[in-house]
């Protein structure tokens, strides 16, 4: 199977864009060192009133080393200790078309 996509969009309130790059950051770093995790790149919208003013596309190795990933209680600590939480939509897609 190839590799899967995650695209995880954020509605993020005016002004509070530093704190959910911050928290953005830490989530990345988490993720990096989990196995199956090959790449992610953020997006920040140019038009400022899109809804969704970050968007993260993520590139995984297979469903299931995402799903682990997600389901580490690591995770889930930083999940906690996180202050401001943007509402985010993540999926699952598969390429294609290129």
């Amino acid at each position: 199977m190839a590799n899967v996509i995650v695209v995880n969009p954020f509605e993020v309130p005016k002004g509070k864009e530093e704190q959910a790059l911050a928290m953005w950051d830490k989530f990345a770093e988490y993720f990096r060192r989990q196995p199956g995790y090959v790449s992610s790149k953020l997006h920040r919208a140019i038009n400022p009133d899109a809804r969704f003013h970050l968007v993260t596309v993520a590139e995984w190795a297979s469903p299931d080393h995402f799903m682990a990933a997600l389901k580490n209680p690591e995770l889930q600590k930083i999940a906690e200790a996180a202050t401001d939480h943007s509402p985010n939509y993540p999926g699952l897609y598969e390429v294609i078309r290129t």
